[in-house]
């Protein structure tokens, strides 16, 4: 009996690596902050038609609300309860959204904060996104509800009963993360009510989740937790699907927590990728584009099918989580779109692109004193909508990197090579780099301080192709670079390292 349990929960745990994305879409978007109604928007509108599978959301239930002009992005992650009422908007705006997004194949994945409620300090009253009545400093939360006794403290072994040392495991996974109440996820009231949360979510068509903070929870409560959730929606998912399940732990290899540890659960975020990316493209301390030829597992980047990779995410663009200034960010768009570019050209990994805000930078001693600030608002605290200019790109302070011709080109060129081997790799032993995607695709990186200038075999069929970075295919024309590919898959390359953007890309689909 105890065999049939382990295999089912194996089975289970295969299952939640999939992120049930639709037609031979590929990559994930984190419009991080959006409001519901602009997120069902940019799915119909864009998302759709340039070939996203999926939209991670920020956390859907209520949350604190700190006074006016402090309204800090990390509101979503101190929750008071599980009403489906947040900054970007209530329950029937949510619904509307994931019923509109699905509906043009683009997915839904919920960030759950299922490890703590607000912390100390977070006062008592109606100071919700939803208006509920809470009180921290009572640990009472009536509209879940959770009180005193589900949370952490009484196992915790620190005089302050917060985390004070992360090289030990129990402190990690039973103490307070800055404060925040640590939810005692051991006890089956508490697991069930995460669950119905959860669940609540799953039956309005979510395709998965993207779990906070897992590092903090014990993988056996975490299993028990998922071993409650649905099946998918059947109105948009396959009968029987599981929930895409990809869990936030951070672990660079220095502490006793490894990623290893919930890798049977479901995909787990691969933090190294982007730390150890953005040194490359940054040339610090010796690496070299060359370098990533055994890029991935060779890397000692954890199993290809157990990795969710990004660049940059809301955490570490903002100097916190991991990678510290190596990670490369939209403020520093020249490398950052390469470092985008190389991640959706290569295989590895499931890949999430990031869709930012800006905030007013003010860095004291590599300290940025302005992270905490939110998203685009009103005088009153409510979030601004999206607009879109008329080059598609967004103003009124959201950035949306996902709409830069460069990185949406990719996400088509990742779709459009999917399946075929990382093939026809050339370096110049330096920060020059090439490679393919069998016969599908080619991209070239001039990260030199000198000219690419170069034929090389790209494994294509011959051909006129338009290079979708420096623009795009048109009809029958291109508004960019054009690439000739001989009959014998050779093509001439030539990429100036003042180039706006030092890189070439071209795919089947961009033949003239």
């Amino acid at each position: 009996m105890k065999l049939l349990v382990l295999l089912s929960l194996f089975g289970l745990g295969l299952a939640q690596h999939d992120p049930n994305i639709k037609h031979n879409r590929t990559s994930i978007v984190h419009l991080f902050e959006w409001r519901w109604a602009d997120i069902a928007a940019e799915c119909e509108r864009f998302l759709g038609p340039n070939g996203f599978g999926g939209v991670q959301i920020s956390p859907p239930n209520e949350h604190i609300v700190l006074d006016s002009p402090w309204r800090p992005w990390w509101q979503r992650y101190q929750p008071i309860g599980y009403n489906l009422c947040s900054r970007s908007g209530n329950e029937s705006e949510l619904r509307d959204m994931i019923t509109r997004c699905n509906n043009v194949g683009v997915n839904i994945y919920a960030d759950a904060v299922i490890n703590h409620m607000c912390r100390t300090g977070s006062g008592e009253g109606n100071h919700s996104s939803c208006g509920s009545w809470f009180s921290a400093p009572k640990k009472d939360f009536p509209s879940v509800p959770f009180t005193q006794s589900d949370f952490n403290d009484d196992k915790c072994t620190t005089a302050s009963v917060k985390i004070e040392n992360y090289s030990d495991a129990n402190q990690v996974r039973d103490c307070r993360l800055v404060g925040l109440f640590d939810l005692a996820l051991e006890k089956e009231y508490v697991r069930d009510k995460v669950a119905d949360y959860m669940n609540k979510l799953i039956d309005m068509g979510v395709a998965g989740f993207r779990v906070d903070a897992c590092k903090h929870m014990w993988p056996g409560d975490l299993s028990a937790v998922y071993g409650r959730l649905h099946s998918l929606n059947t109105d948009w998912f396959p009968v029987g699907s599981r929930p895409f399940i990809v869990q936030e732990v951070i672990d660079l290899g220095v502490e006793p927590i490894t990623s290893s540890e919930y890798l049977q659960l479901g995909r787990v975020t691969e933090f190294k990728y982007g730390a150890k990316l953005g040194a490359i493209f940054r040339k610090w301390n010796g690496e070299k584009l060359v370098y990533s030829k055994n890029w991935g597992e060779g890397w000692g980047f954890m199993p290809n099918g157990n990795a969710l990779v990004f660049v940059d995410n809301h955490d570490n663009q903002r100097g916190h989580g991991a990678g510290g200034a190596a990670i490369a960010t939209f403020w520093d768009s020249r490398i950052y779109k390469m470092a985008v570019g190389y991640m959706l050209a290569h295989p590895y990994g499931v890949t999430r692109v990031m869709s930012s805000f800006r905030w007013n930078r003010h860095v004291v001693d590599r300290k940025d004193q302005n992270d905490w600030q939110g998203p685009p608002s009103h005088d009153d605290g409510s979030t601004k909508s999206v607009p879109i200019n008329a080059d598609h790109t967004c103003g009124d302070g959201w950035v949306c990197e996902h709409r830069w011709r460069q990185i949406t080109n990719m996400v088509i060129f990742r779709n459009v090579v999917n399946g075929q081997p990382h093939s026809n790799w050339w370096d110049n032993q330096g920060n020059q780099v090439a490679f393919g995607r069998g016969n599908r695709g080619f991209i070239v990186f001039n990260n030199d301080d000198w000219e690419l200038d170069v034929t090389l075999n790209t494994g294509m069929p011959g051909g006129t192709y338009c290079d979708v970075i420096s623009g795009q295919k048109e009809g029958s024309g291109c508004t960019a670079k054009q690439i000739h590919v001989d009959g014998d898959g050779r093509a001439h390359f030539k990429i100036s390292n003042s180039d706006e953007d030092p890189f070439v890309a071209i795919h089947a689909d961009s033949m003239l």
